[in-house]
């Protein structure tokens, strides 16, 4: 009995241990050209580098790269600088936050990289009720900065990410109501490949605007950025089981309910119940609840536990079923409730959080050290009224290729108006977390999967989300994003010298290369660098 205790022990502790440091895999990214680095004049000043030459990798673990060096600006001058030196290099320049897109979206083989994160300053002013920020910022920080009397409006709904890397995919979150960052953003100050500082806006340099936010770091460089705040309300925590047939009616009613800030939907990942149960969960604002307190935010509980959960649901489908029985029976009983009881009078035996709360998670549970393995984020944008047909559809897929999938959740997003939109119409977005195997086989059969479902959201009228694996065919693009050879040609009237790539860029973009380059708009306030 020791024996068998003593050797389940061993079994369960990597599956709850904490990652020691950067999960590095192997390289799946497509190989590019190498880059020669031209002479430049000796005066020329150096860059502040916190790393020459070497590697890269990004959340994936998959995405090695050999770089021509990596540097941590912390100020408009450094960028300028860095930006001076790969101009005269002829190097190709990437800016990059945690990197947390899977496809080399922040790094370009031989370029620089512009490690964004150090600067990070939080500015509020309460009476514009807004914060502005450096593009390195963490919505952590900001939500620190900003609490208690004050929430972020819309950010992504796990808060690691910098805000810089946010507003480069147009990342959205749990608030069906405020949409994605685009809705919240009052302007940016970004660095052109000419080194100039403008301001960027719905109002001013409109055009550059509109393909900054959600344009993948290939325009410009973000500084800083000006987001609207709303009062932290209070909320009440709720959730019900449904059949998965009945959620475009609860989504209707939720819609149509203003007190609803929050939503979210999670599928069951069971092998019996595949995305056929879901679990809505909302958060109502709670009325009269300016004398409650708000608690300082505090981080998420029982992160072994909750890692165990997880690596241990990759295991099998005994496991994944208890883990989607846990989550309809135990984890609501176990929620953390940031607003007291004792001070919600009348309202029973609900459970009261501030709005920061539901979003202060950095889901540290989420990260390991197992061998061998990785988990891969997939995001499809479908039309309302085909949320049904593409879950039967994906369910099919996942049933046929033994897709081991780890959690599926979907949200609500509106129409986004930026130059390469995933949503120009309404839309509910499918946030898939799935494994795989680090091998050639693992990496083969995670390429099919991407494909079908791809074809699955094409077939529905949908778009796929693209800070993601490069998995698809410039045609697959195309045909989700028809509007694809324009924006690469707007990018090149914006950067004729291709200063600013990465490695999702240098995949594609010669597939589109014969459209002829917009014409750039002419540009207002700009700035020399500092």
């Amino acid at each position: 009995m020791a024996l068998t205790g003593g050797t389940g022990a061993l079994y369960v502790a990597p599956l709850a241990a904490g990652p020691t440091g950067p999960k590095d895999c192997a390289d799946v990214l497509p190989h590019l050209p190498g880059i020669a680095s031209s002479t430049a004049p000796a005066t020329l000043a150096e860059p502040r580098w916190s790393q020459r030459g070497g590697t890269v990798n990004d959340a994936s673990c998959l995405s090695r790269t050999a770089v021509a060096g990596v540097v941590r600006p912390r100020s408009e001058a450094d960028v300028a600088t860095a930006l001076a030196y790969a101009r005269a290099h002829h190097l190709p320049v990437s800016a990059a936050g945690v990197k947390h897109s899977m496809g080399g979206q922040a790094f370009r083989a031989g370029g620089v990289v512009l490690d964004m994160r150090g600067m990070q300053t939080i500015r509020l002013d309460e009476n514009a009720r807004t914060v502005t920020v450096g593009s390195g910022a963490t919505w952590h920080a900001i939500q620190l900065a900003v609490h208690p009397r004050f929430a972020v409006k819309a950010m992504q709904s796990t808060d690691i990410f910098s805000v810089g890397g946010s507003i480069s995919v147009n990342a959205h979150g749990m608030d069906h109501q405020a949409g994605a960052v685009m809705g919240s953003l009052r302007s940016l100050r970004v660095m052109l490949a000419d080194g100039q500082v403008v301001t960027a806006s719905r109002n001013e340099n409109a055009d550059l605007f509109r393909h900054i936010v959600g344009g993948y770091g290939l325009f410009a460089v973000i500084l800083s950025a000006v987001l609207d705040v709303v009062p932290n309300d209070i909320y009440r925590s709720e959730r019900q089981l449904i059949d998965y047939r009945a959620f475009p009616d609860t989504f209707a009613r939720i819609a149509a309910d203003p007190s609803v800030g929050l939503s979210y939907v999670h599928l069951s990942t069971a092998p019996k119940t595949l995305l056929q149960e879901a679990l809505v969960y909302e958060y109502r604002r709670f009325p009269k609840d300016q004398a409650l307190l708000r608690q300082p935010l505090g981080e998420v509980a029982s992160t072994k536990v909750r890692r165990l959960t997880v690596n241990l649901a990759k295991k099998n489908d005994l496991f994944k079923a208890l883990k989607w029985w846990s989550e309809k029976n135990i984890e609501h009983r176990i929620e953390t409730c940031t607003v007291t009881r004792a001070q919600a009078q009348g309202a029973g035996e609900a459970c009261l959080v501030a709005r920061n709360d539901p979003m202060h998670d950095s889901v540290a549970y989420l990260f390991n050290d197992l061998p061998g393995e990785t988990d891969i984020l997939h995001e499809y944008f479908v039309p309302r009224e085909r949320i049904l047909p593409f879950i039967d559809g994906m369910r099919d897929i996942f049933r046929a290729q033994d897709a081991n999938v780890v959690n599926a959740s979907i949200r609500a997003v509106g129409i986004e108006d930026n130059a390469l939109s995933y949503a120009p119409a309404p839309a509910f977005s499918v946030v898939l977390y799935l494994n795989q195997t680090t091998t050639a086989d693992g990496t083969a059969r995670m390429r099919r999967l991407t494909s079908d479902l791809i074809d699955l959201t094409s077939k529905q009228g949908g778009r796929f989300f693209l800070p993601y694996q490069l998995h698809y065919s410039p045609a697959q693009l195309e045909r989700a994003y028809p509007e694809i050879g324009a924006f690469f040609a707007t990018k090149r009237a914006w950067d004729p010298d291709g200063l600013f790539s990465n490695t999702w860029y240098a995949r594609y973009a010669p597939a589109f290369a014969k459209q002829p380059a917009a014409t750039r708009p002419s540009i207002t306030s700009g700035t020399p660098s500092a």
